[in-house]
């Protein structure tokens, strides 16, 4: 390893150290809780100066946060490779909706993968579309297609990878080429893998956003979002997001913080406990398709080994012939798996879901399924003993049979 600053440093190691360059940095590990809605001034010349500038470092009111959020930006910015700043928000889908307003006008178009997250969804067609933005829905598996899609009043493109609750995985550094030779800004949405397994700006995007609710939080006990781009785009997305109010507490920003500093070793286990029942899943025959891109053999694997360095204990799987009524046995009767709609904490979920009604584009069930093949469970693998999970899975099947 190269040794002479931050930069040489691997991912694992700056989430440990990102953040910690204030004045406390010589005494405490962690940024102090500063919760202040007032910053005060020492004269009139002071508070002056204070509105020529507008930096994380620099007091200037609560809304613009204090050197708790100041940290917690810092260490995410450290994170994405080629990102000049990070704009925290007050959940996932406000980052999603404020990046959106941060580079779009009435009159424009959007394109939106069609797996897209079901509130991404919701954005194009409720509020940018009463904000007079167009959108239109395209397969991101389908490159030929992709081009023919623009039109000259088309400013953006939202992309996610892998694919929400289907987990298709796009080939996101083409997509973003050919975002970028038709004039569109591209975004992604990276909250699966979080910066650490895919580096959104690296791969050809222009704004990388995250879900801090999951991953990074990673005790589902907090609601944030996140933005990182680059110069030019992250100026944008800080002055739409001041426009807009947006401010998460420092209490919040405290809790990511610590999160973050043990995201790597979580990523790990959860991503083995997954790869672990995700093979076991495969030689059910309850199971139709396993839906889990870092499987050797599943639909996206080759591209995710291309371009992802790490995964996470999120996955899906079809059942193989049961109707709804079965599959509702099968996750009632799970014991260690709760039943919620987060992912990405410590404790494992399962979620029943079904694709017809949130896809325009991308058909359901997949060309060469049965048509019976539609019944989807989404589990997110926690750090409870793999085993564990397995034994809670199998007797589950049993009940959903039983019925």
């Amino acid at each position: 390893m190269a040794k002479g600053g931050k930069d040489s440093h691997a991912p694992a190691t700056r989430l440990v150290t990102g953040g910690r360059s204030g004045d406390f940095a010589d005494h405490v590990v962690n940024p102090p809780v500063w919760r202040a809605s007032t910053h005060l001034y020492p004269d009139c010349a002071a508070l002056r100066e204070g509105v020529k500038s507008n930096e994380d470092g620099r007091f200037f009111y609560g809304r613009r946060g204090a050197p708790t959020q100041w940290a917690l930006a810092e260490a995410l910015t450290e994170l994405e490779p080629g990102a000049a700043g990070t704009v925290l928000y007050p959940s996932g889908v406000a980052a999603i909706v404020a990046a959106l307003m941060a580079v779009l006008k009435s009159g424009d178009v959007l394109l939106v993968a069609d797996n897209a997250y079901d509130p991404t969804r919701n954005t194009a067609m409720g509020i940018l579309k009463r904000f007079g933005v167009e959108h239109r829905f395209f397969d991101p598996l389908d490159l030929d297609a992709f081009a023919s899609v623009f039109c000259d009043r088309t400013r953006a493109v939202m992309l996610e990878n892998p694919g929400s609750l289907t987990m298709e995985v796009c080939d996101i550094p083409a997509l973003a080429r050919i975002a970028q030779a038709k004039g569109a800004v591209s975004l992604v949405d990276n909250t699966w893998a979080t910066a650490l397994g895919f580096t959104g700006l690296q791969h050809g995007c222009d704004i990388a956003i995250t879900a801090l609710t999951k991953h990074v939080g990673g005790h589902s006990d907090l609601m944030m979002g996140a933005a990182s781009a680059g110069e030019r785009w992250y100026r944008r997305l800080r002055q739409t997001a001041q426009q807009l109010g947006h401010v998460v507490s420092p209490d919040d920003a405290s809790l990511a913080l610590r999160g973050l500093r043990t995201m790597s070793v979580r990523l790990k286990r959860e991503t083995a406990s997954a790869l672990e029942i995700a093979r076991w899943l495969e030689q059910r025959d309850e199971v139709a398709h396993v839906l889990c891109p870092m499987l050797p053999g599943s639909p996206g694997h080759d591209l995710w080994a291309r371009d992802f360095t790490g995964g996470c204990g999120l996955f899906s799987f079809v059942l193989e012939g049961r109707d709804d009524a079965a599959r509702c046995r099968l996750v009632d009767a799970l014991e260690l798996f709760g039943i919620g709609y987060s992912w990405g904490g410590f404790e494992s979920l399962a979620l029943p879901f079904d694709v017809q009604p949130v896809r325009a584009r991308m058909p359901w069930p997949k060309e060469g399924w049965g048509v019976e093949d539609r019944c989807g469970i989404r589990l997110s693998i926690g750090l409870e003993d793999a085993g564990d999970l397995i034994v809670d899975l199998e007797q589950a099947f049993a009940a959903m049979d039983q019925g």
